[in-house]
């Protein structure tokens, strides 16, 4: 990476199926100019966010090779061939699966590539503007709700018509951490009567405050970093047990609950799906790491006992404006810690964040 020339920032087009995504809006593009930085984005980059090249132009950023930049920016972590396309010396920065895919790290350490994963970033106080994790989560979160929504032959408020009074929907979030609690507040602002769900006590209270019941069922599992603990054998069946009883009398079921880099929880059992009233929703939004739901196939949409079970495999890609405006935030503040007001890279890995996030070419010179 050069040290006397100004520093490049690379913004890519996104490959993945689906992905819609960009890793830098234009709006933050003078914010990193000012730091003497120079933007580059691949022709199309912000296409799928509803951002032509022109207003990238416009904000003082050149279309180009952004591949070679001494910095490239991603959202969905980078194929092979992506990969090959990289500078030795690359600094590259995106959502990267460092836990699940432990060989795309070792192919970006093979390329000589120095990788920060967002998701790596550690979940304290000073980097929460860096949140990546924590800003698309909130997405989901409320994306997941409309998705329950338009899936549920049934309104979501209570209804007083001259013909008669409609019940509101019955909602249950299994899991308050960020998605969790902004489906419960989504699904609140449109009328369902809220309940959450979550094996940490500490929540409760947060869970109370947006207007929802919390689901007592007597297991804790609080863990490190904001996360819950796995459970135990035993703790997970009685888990299930109560709340099979407890599921049953939901119209709506939306899961989040996620281990970090292991399989996620089973939480909604068929025998509790197979109790849901009919016509019933189920919205999975760990099927990237399996499910939470017994009968979920990831990316797909099942009716079993005329029950709706769905899982979405990347919600935040379908609402790419304001998906992609927050994670460029993350990204950008990233960068400040990184780029000295110099435009010169200054990477400090006695600081907890350069250190947790850096996940290939720690040592690299």
């Amino acid at each position: 990476m050069a040290e006397t020339e100004q520093l490049t920032v690379g913004v890519v087009k996104e490959s993945r199926s689906g992905e819609r995504r960009v890793s830098l809006v234009p709006k933050l593009i003078e914010r990193l100019t000012k730091r003497g930085l120079r933007i580059v984005v691949e022709s199309g980059a912000g296409e799928g966010a509803y951002l032509a090249d022109s207003v990238f132009e416009e904000a003082g950023a050149v279309i180009g090779d952004a591949w070679g930049a001494d910095i490239v920016l991603k959202v969905a972590p980078p194929t092979a061939d992506e990969v090959a396309k990289l500078k030795t010396g690359t600094l590259l920065i995106g959502f990267l699966n460092p836990r699940s895919d432990p060989d795309g790290i070792t192919a970006l350490e093979k390329a000589g590539v120095r990788a920060f994963a967002v998701e790596a970033i550690p979940r304290i106080s000073r980097a929460q503007a860096m949140d990546a994790l924590s800003s698309q989560s909130g997405v989901a979160g409320y994306r997941a709700v409309l998705l329950a929504a338009e899936k549920l032959p049934r309104f979501f408020p209570m209804l007083t018509t001259a013909a008669g009074t409609v019940p509101p929907a019955k909602v249950l979030v299994l899991g308050a951490g960020v998605a969790g609690l902004q489906a419960l507040a989504t699904a609140k602002r449109l009328g369902a009567q809220t309940t959450g769900y979550d094996v940490r006590p500490e929540v409760g209270e947060q869970v109370k405050s947006l207007g929802a019941k919390f689901l007592e069922l007597g297991i804790e599992a609080s863990g490190e970093g904001g996360y819950a603990r796995e459970l135990t054998e035993e703790e997970r069946a009685e888990q299930q047990r109560r709340l099979t009883d407890a599921i049953t009398k939901f119209d709506v079921v939306i899961t989040t609950a996620l281990v970090p880099g292991r399989k996620a929880p089973t939480l909604v059992t068929a025998e509790a799906v197979k109790g849901m009233p009919a016509g019933a929703v189920v919205v999975d939004l760990a099927g990237e790491s399996g499910g939470n739901c017994e009968l979920t196939k990831p990316g797909e949409d099942v009716v079993e006992y005329d029950v709706t079970i769905t899982s979405p495999l990347n919600l935040p890609a379908e609402m790419p404006a304001h998906a992609s405006e927050l994670y460029a935030r993350n990204v950008t503040e990233l960068l400040e810690l990184i780029v000295d007001k110099e435009g010169k890279l200054a990477l400090d890995f006695s600081d907890e964040i350069v250190a947790g996030a850096c996940v290939a070419g720690k040592g690299a010179e």
